[in-house]
């Protein structure tokens, strides 16, 4: 078997690229980025291998939420301004987001009940049960649970900020007054009402949604929002399984760190619709 010799003149001819060699007063791309923060954020407890993997999958998961939260803050300020079409490029980057979301798990997954259990009892109580952004998420997404922010009453600044979004309308209540708005029946009950409660389903509400698919010519920016949270809670329902399963392959049915019943208790979550009405009228379709 021969070995195969490259000689410079296989290499990338640079000669007539115009690179900035020398960056002047310009930031790089590292100080941009501020990776030098980025990448040794990174503190192993353990000399264990696969730990760092665990690290990395988890943070990735957190700068990924920081982008769904910006995009969904987004997408409601144009709700309340009722100015739905820069709204439907943020729900597809959301889309794209929870895809993402979702193959962590595929990485995560590598990792044996063997491999985990050599550094799991070093993580102590800290658990994704703690993650303030996706608590926050699920806040103004609409599902309520006010017990949840007592969890983070070690960090002040953060249990303010889940205070202020249990009580603020959701995604899902800014889209209802803007069907009301728009002339469509939305009960009182369901425009002012305690927002710090779970919101729960209403056939007039149903009706409402099927007069826009019904409408769909002329209110076509409606309906095509109503498809974009259809698919933003399905893919929420897929990352919820992906999770689920990921984690009854790597402990089975141990108790998860942060105190929950592990899979028994992300299976609850399982049937969970932030826009329930979307979903039950297409049987009536």
């Amino acid at each position: 078997m021969s070995t195969r010799r490259y000689d410079k003149s296989e290499r990338v001819d640079l000669s007539d690229e115009r690179i900035h060699w020398d960056l002047g007063s310009s930031l790089s791309y590292g100080e941009y980025l501020q990776l030098d923060k980025v990448l040794q954020a990174q503190s192993p407890l353990t000399c264990e291998h696969d730990e760092m993997m665990f690290i990395i999958v988890h943070q990735t998961s957190e700068l990924w939420l920081r982008l769904f939260l910006h995009e969904l803050t987004g997408v409601i300020a144009c709700v309340k301004k009722d100015d739905l079409d820069p709204s439907f490029k943020m729900l597809t980057r959301i889309s794209r987001v929870q895809s993402q979301l979702t193959a962590t798990w595929d990485v995560l997954s590598t990792m044996t009940p063997a491999d985990y259990s050599l550094f799991r009892n070093a993580l102590g109580r800290s658990s994704g049960f703690q993650s303030f952004q996706y608590r926050m998420l699920e806040f103004m997404l609409g599902n309520k649970h006010p017990e949840m922010v007592a969890v983070h009453k070690r960090d002040p600044k953060a249990q303010a900020a889940l205070q202020s979004a249990l009580e603020a309308p959701s995604l899902y209540d800014e889209v209802l007054r803007l069907l009301s708005r728009r002339g469509y029946g939305i009960p009182d009950s369901h425009l002012s009402r305690d927002f710090t409660e779970p919101y729960k389903a209403s056939k007039q509400v149903a009706g409402a949604w099927l007069g826009v698919y019904h409408n769909a010519d002329k209110d076509w920016d409606l309906y095509e929002l109503a498809e974009r949270l259809v698919d933003l809670d399905h893919k929420f329902q897929l990352w919820r399984f992906h999770h689920m399963k990921t984690v009854e392959r790597i402990i089975g049915y141990k108790p998860g760190t942060g105190g929950t019943g592990g899979v028994s208790y992300l299976a609850k979550a399982l049937e969970l619709k932030f826009f329930p009405e979307l979903w039950q009228i297409r049987t009536s379709m």
